[in-house]
């Protein structure tokens, strides 16, 4: 599955994040904890070259805790990274953004100077409610639908620090077709933008590795969970009802209550994806890429071939 979404805004939203960034102490990079690789924006990564950030874990609450504290450990052994778990129900949590902020930034309080902060992330990953927060009243727009924010603004916190907000943005292309199913399963991207059916046999194949026993308790299922993804994603139909004419099961509805179900929590605390795995899949991707080279050459070369050949 490859994502390619890219409206113009998003576009226009990442000139200015690179003309502003020089101006920064601080970069507060807002991740949803049940998939803190894939909401990380490789392109962020680049513009702020060796920026101190704060890797916000957003949606804890969601999130499998031990797999949470795996993720803090490995995104710390990064220069200048620091990680903070949280949940936006919880402002004491929030809060702790901005000491991190300070520690990340002790000369800009030793001279009497805001620190000056950019808080980026995907869409729909909670930034707007966190900025609502840190600020104590309702400034940035929120919504459960990507792509709410649409331009950038700043705002003074009163607090020694000030903030520049920017419309949530993703890459032009989602290298990792893992990255992929993860961001459309936890709702990262507009639905209308992804198969529904193909998401949902990805996430339930999964969730049988990993986390059998709350597919089986949610839905019901006495019995040892079928192999294959088709099987079991009739399985969760047949239990909840999602059926059409001839008792057949109707696989979108079953799709559509798989991953209301993920993201809304009624699952569980569950994590999409784990260092390791990472790792493995990105060795994946580059072997693919070079795949792909190695066939463009071939190709290229092919064609002059026939080139000259017809030439004589």
């Amino acid at each position: 599955m490859s994502i390619q979404w890219f409206p113009g805004h998003m576009h226009k939203a990442l000139k200015e994040i690179e003309e502003v960034i020089p101006q920064v102490d601080v970069i507060i990079e807002v991740l949803d904890a049940r998939i803190p690789f894939s909401s990380e924006n490789p392109t962020i990564a680049s513009l702020r070259g060796d920026k101190p950030v704060v890797k916000v874990l957003n949606k804890r609450d969601l999130a499998d805790p031990e797999k949470t504290e795996l993720w803090i450990a490995h995104l710390e052994k990064e220069q200048g990274v620091k990680a903070i778990a949280i949940t936006t129900s919880n402002q004491h949590e929030v809060q702790q953004i901005l000491e991190l902020c300070r520690k990340l930034a002790p000369n800009r309080e030793a001279i009497g100077k805001n620190i000056r902060t950019m808080i980026m992330g995907i869409p729909n990953v909670g930034k707007s409610t966190i900025i609502n927060s840190l600020a104590g009243r309702t400034i940035a727009v929120t919504g459960n639908q990507p792509a709410v924010t649409r331009r950038q603004q700043r705002i003074n916190l009163q607090n020694g620090v000030v903030l520049s907000d920017t419309p949530g943005v993703l890459w032009p292309k989602v290298e990792n077709p893992h990255s992929g199913f993860r961001l459309a399963a936890t709702g990262a991207v507009k639905d209308t933008a992804i198969e529904y059916d193909e998401v949902a046999f990805y996430t339930v194949e999964y969730l049988a590795q990993y986390y059998a026993e709350r597919l089986k308790d949610r839905y019901q299922i006495d019995e040892e969970l079928p192999e294959s993804d088709l099987e079991l994603m009739e399985l969760i139909g047949k239990k909840r009802g999602a059926l059409q004419s001839g008792g057949r099961v109707n696989l979108h509805k079953a799709s559509e209550i798989l991953l209301h179900e993920l993201r809304s929590g009624t699952l569980g605390q569950i994590t999409l994806e784990l260092p390791e795995m990472i790792t493995k899949e990105l060795i994946e991707v580059e072997i693919e890429e070079a795949r792909k080279t190695e066939a463009k050459i071939k190709k290229k070369e092919e064609r002059r071939k026939r080139y000259l050949k017809n030439k004589r």
